[in-house]
């Protein structure tokens, strides 16, 4: 793991990890960007105090070009420091150069269709901040799902989807996305951030892959007809019988054991109270309403 410490226009206490999977290089790619154009770290002196803690995260499996070496580093939060396995030590050492921030947002791609689309666990002021912030039109409330991913240990954590695996429109759009999200907490000054409401999609449950030739047929975020077929393979038909469903990672060959994640969507995330004042790198008082504006689905 490496650790870029730079200075911050304002208070807040931000931080931006790349290469949590070995074979998504754009992560790393948009920290070492960063990392080169932000200012060099301020002693505190001249301004609040803030940072930008830049962390390139899974070093081994990033020189491998494999999703991991020994587990599934967003599979294995909390952790556990005496693990034999490389990722599970990692954990903790990772949600310690973590603890205290003010906002934390984690970079990924996948072999899923486009659009990007932020993943949230815990909807705090600092998160509600940072998805309305960035140029993404929906947000997975992931909060039923795994308990072992990065945003849902470490607080005020957002991870973003920034494109298609290997692709340079990742890179770009990633590092445009890392800009909003440091203007939304004053981490820099350049120009004013802006705030739009984001549709929220919950995430209702994995659906497993079996063996064979896998199959799928609708995108990301495409409501699926009841009584049609989302993915097969030899082993698994997966007909939709509930209305409203949509897919979330929809993958063919993205991922070993699910073809991705059914979810729903439940309304739209409003921007924060204070969007039209100042920028706040922290849960700011008044902005402690974490409710969504709810929308009919039949």
């Amino acid at each position: 793991m490496e650790t870029i410490d730079r200075g911050s226009a304002g208070s807040a206490r931000v931080a931006i990890v790349g290469g949590i999977h070995g074979d998504e290089p754009a992560g790393e790619r948009i920290v070492r960007r960063l990392a080169d154009e932000l200012d060099e770290e301020r002693d505190g002196s001249d301004d609040g105090g803030g940072i930008v803690r830049l962390i390139v995260a899974n070093e081994p499996a990033l020189a491998a070009e494999t999703r991991y070496t020994d587990t599934d580093l967003n599979r294995a939060f909390p952790g556990d420091a005496d693990s034999d396995e490389y990722e599970r030590a990692l954990a903790p050492r990772l949600a310690a150069e973590l603890d205290g921030m003010d906002a934390v947002l984690a970079l990924h791609t996948s072999h899923s269709a486009p659009p990007p689309f932020a993943i949230h666990s815990d909807l705090t002021p600092s998160v509600r901040r940072s998805v309305t912030a960035m140029p993404v039109d929906y947000v997975v409330d992931a909060s039923g799902l795994r308990g072992t991913t990065l945003d849902s240990t470490v607080p005020r954590t957002v991870s973003i989807e920034v494109g298609r695996q290997g692709s340079e429109e990742a890179v770009a759009f990633g590092y445009g996305a890392c800009l909003a999200f440091l203007r939304a907490h004053g981490a820099i000054d350049d120009e004013p951030p802006t705030f739009t409401e984001t549709t929220v999609v919950e995430g209702d449950e994995e659906v497993p892959k079996g063996g064979g030739e896998p199959a799928v047929h609708f995108a990301n975020f495409e409501e699926i007809p009841v009584g049609e077929v989302f993915a097969e393979d030899d082993v698994y038909t997966h007909r939709v019988e509930k209305e409203g469903v949509v897919p979330i990672l929809a993958s063919e060959h993205g991922y070993e054991e699910i073809f991705g994640i059914y979810g729903r969507v439940t309304g739209t995330l409003e921007p924060p109270a204070s969007a039209r004042g100042t920028a706040a790198g922290s849960d700011a008082v008044g902005e402690t309403d974490g409710t969504v504006e709810e929308v009919e689905t039949e």
